[in-house]
């Protein structure tokens, strides 16, 4: 008897054994196989994002109309062109090796601001534009403005990324976005 109790004493403790480690074991399996690493949120998108003078493409040209006023800055996203990534997280779009791009503009002090975005190549993307009017890289739902190119009608949901995207050809692809700010429960153009 004494020789059983050992032997299951014995498999209880490989047991504890191997349940310990598995987790040990999966986060060295994770940190060999970690996505690409992610830049810090100031830097996020931003690598080869800004147009060049000339640019030849593939890249997406804006016209912003309807400014509510003069005030922070545009800021230009382009995602992939399906629903379950467009506007998800930057962190999760680069560290998951998808294309994600962001170029901030001033805002001119006259006329309708044109921003450019450089595309990763030939092919369907879904765009948005903020107007980030305290300048802190997020959307407010208050104050800021939004516009996607064929101006899709705004509700209290993000336009499907069908309805906000545009197809980059090898040369610049160019648009005009109306931005759309909150009035009342939704979202329209001031004018």
């Amino acid at each position: 008897m004494p020789n059983l109790i050992g032997v299951r004493r014995q498999r209880s403790s490989r047991r504890a054994r191997v349940i310990l480690l598995a987790p040990l074991a999966a986060l060295l399996v994770s940190a060999q196989t970690t996505p690409k690493d992610v830049p810090p949120k100031e830097l996020r998108g931003r690598v080869q994002a800004s147009c060049r003078n000339p640019e030849p493409g593939p890249a997406f040209r804006l016209i912003v109309r309807g400014l509510k006023d003069r005030k922070g800055q545009l800021q230009l996203e382009l995602y992939p062109a399906d629903d379950k990534d467009f506007l998800a997280p930057d962190k999760e779009l680069i560290a998951a090796g998808k294309p994600f791009k962001r170029v901030n503009r001033p805002i001119p002090a006259s006329g309708d601001p044109v921003i450019c975005v450089r595309a990763p190549g030939p092919g369907r993307f879904a765009l948005a534009v903020l107007h980030d009017r305290d300048r802190n890289g997020k959307f407010g739902v208050m104050g800021d403005g939004v516009g996607f190119p064929g101006d899709p009608k705004l509700s209290r949901s993000k336009p499907s990324a069908a309805a906000a995207s545009l197809r980059a050809q090898q040369g610049v692809t160019e648009t005009e976005v109306t931005l759309q700010y909150r009035r009342g429960l939704t979202f329209r153009p001031l004018s």
